[in-house]
């Protein structure tokens, strides 16, 4: 029996004694102690590179950190996911995202059935689908082309594939122009349509329910904007869906044989591997979407099979719980050096902060230790020009990961040196900054020289790729998905319900009906908020 509180095990005790030599320890005298620090501490998984070395972390840390995750049973939990065991006890479910890129060979039984065939049978419809879009063989209610894709839902239905599509642009038919629309805020939609032909336009929308409040309130303006172009006949033909409820489909308009499902273990925000990456296959094809898939394979496979200390998501996920639990970082910032993965940062907000931002552990009893840190970040080099005088300077230190790639896919004149010359450049200066001495023998005036110093010793992980490829980005993908389960499978939280997101919800069910109604209604909520229900209604009606 796995022990239920972290922070008993003498493994996290023994870190909690090492912490105080590490924070009287800088980075740059353990790169002085060690000269061969940088290649010690990187290695390649899966055709990525990773260079740990400017973390706060030496040999004895790391030493520890793995004991601890072998003491909080990581290796069981590994197994167990990976064997379909319902280890999301709290909504009973098994955790099988890696089903969804397991080969056709591979068997993965969930209660008595082999989940595997029936994931390639939605790929291969999705992707026959996908061929007769793109080839023009399929086509709308006049006839004409499909030219606009435009994906219907919200959080892991519209991240996942928004960041995909956009991250492997440079891979997309151009003659096929994919949009997503999540907010229920109506501009959303209304901005997305407003040059779109209605004749060439589809809707694919992804809800597993088939009720998903902010994807249907869209699903239904969209369609109403539809049919006051082309007639209620022309529905079948401009609406797909990602769902399981046939039944609600149909209602809608949409032919079920254009219903594309997956299954309940499989949680929205891990999902962009199934047919919720139905808008992403539309882009790029089925045979980008397969590549994209083996890049997730890879990675599954490496943090499956890896011994934890050159296992990539471990070594990630082992940080976390050091800087989160340890070292009292806050925060977490993922920093690409490629504008394509802008949109990568905004994705790991909800796979990181939606998994670990937990307070009761999985027996449900309060956690006494920090979980999961505020995911943040934002592309190359113009976060440079934004929040990194807070990463060098500020009081707060922030652990970042620097992603970067050796080509770039759109080569011209120097910009790629020059960005990749700033990637490497920010790491260095953050973990070793710039000493009062150093300012001052450039001449600096002493008034000017605390102002001028840089402190150093913010830790770093570099992930260096050869090229942003489908397969690199399913890669990228996994082995954030693997290092958010390590981190919460030594916190003893569940990464995989959201039971978070629910009250708002609730509430907010309660009082749309209470902004609408003819007569003044009864509230019964705090103060403040029946005071902006009553201002709300009244500015709504134009009075004051």
């Amino acid at each position: 029996m796995n022990p239920t509180v972290p922070i008993d095990l003498p493994e996290w005790r023994a870190l909690r004694t090492h912490r105080e030599d590490m924070l009287a320890t800088r980075l740059r005298d353990l790169f002085a102690a060690d000269p061969e620090r940088g290649p010690k501490m990187s290695f390649e998984a899966a055709g990525l590179y990773f260079d740990f070395s400017k973390n706060h972390a030496d040999a004895s840390t790391v030493r520890l950190l793995h004991d601890l995750a072998r003491a909080a049973g990581l290796r069981e939990r590994i197994d167990a996911m990976f064997a379909g065991d319902r280890i999301n006890t709290t909504e009973d479910r098994s955790v099988l995202h890696v089903a969804l890129r397991a080969p056709r060979d591979a068997s993965i039984v969930v209660d008595g059935v082999d989940v595997v065939p029936g994931v390639h049978e939605v790929l291969d419809r999705c992707a026959d689908f996908a061929d007769r879009v793109r080839s023009g063989d399929w086509t709308g209610h006049t006839g004409a082309r499909i030219r606009h894709v435009v994906n219907l839902g919200i959080g892991g239905s519209d991240l996942g594939p928004a960041m995909c599509v956009e991250a492997l642009r440079h891979y997309a038919d151009r003659d096929i122009d994919v949009r997503f629309v999540s907010n229920v805020d109506g501009t959303h939609l209304a901005e997305a349509v407003r040059d779109l032909d209605p004749a060439a336009t589809l809707f694919v929308v992804c809800s597993k329910t088939f009720t998903t409040l902010e994807t249907l309130a869209n699903a239904r303006s969209a369609r109403d904007w539809l049919c006051a172009a082309l007639g209620e006949d022309a529905v079948a033909k401009h609406f797909v869906a990602v769902s399981t409820n046939a039944e609600a489909v149909s209602a809608f308009g949409i032919d079920t044989a254009n219903m594309f499902g997956f299954w309940d273990w499989v949680g929205g925000r891990y999902s962009v591997g199934s047919a919720v990456g139905l808008s992403l296959m539309l882009a790029i094809g089925p045979s980008g979407f397969r590549e994209f898939l083996a890049g997730f394979r890879a990675m599954d496979e490496h943090f499956f099979t890896a011994p934890f200390p050159r296992n990539a998501p471990v070594v990630m996920g082992m940080l976390r719980v050091w800087y989160g639990s340890f070292l009292d970082c806050a925060s977490h910032a993922v920093l690409p050096y490629d504008q394509y993965l802008a949109r990568f940062p905004a994705y790991l907000q909800q796979l990181d902060m939606e998994s670990n931002g937990k307070r009761v552990t999985r027996e449900g009893t309060d956690v006494q230790w920090h979980t999961g840190a505020v995911v943040w970040g934002e592309p190359g080099t113009n976060g440079q020009h934004a929040f990194f005088q807070l990463l060098h300077q500020g009081t707060r230190i922030v652990p970042c990961d620097f992603l970067g790639f050796c080509r770039s896919l759109n080569p011209g004149g120097d910009h790629h040196d020059q960005l990749m010359a700033n990637l490497f450049a920010q790491a260095e200066a953050l973990a070793f900054g710039k000493s009062a001495d150093d300012v001052r023998a450039e001449g600096v005036p002493e008034e000017l020289v605390a102002h001028k110093t840089f402190p150093g010793n913010r830790p770093s992980t570099l992930i260096l790729a050869e090229e942003l490829t489908p397969r690199t980005l399913g890669c990228l993908i996994a082995l954030y998905e693997h290092a958010v389960f390590v981190a919460g499978s030594v916190w003893n939280i569940h990464s995989f319900d959201q039971w978070g997101v629910e009250l708002g919800k609730q509430l907010a069910r309660r009082i749309a009906p209470e902004l609408t109604a003819e007569a003044e209604p009864e509230l019964a909520h705090d103060s403040s908020t029946n005071a902006l229900i009553h201002r709300y209604r009244a500015l709504r009606r134009g009075g004051a």
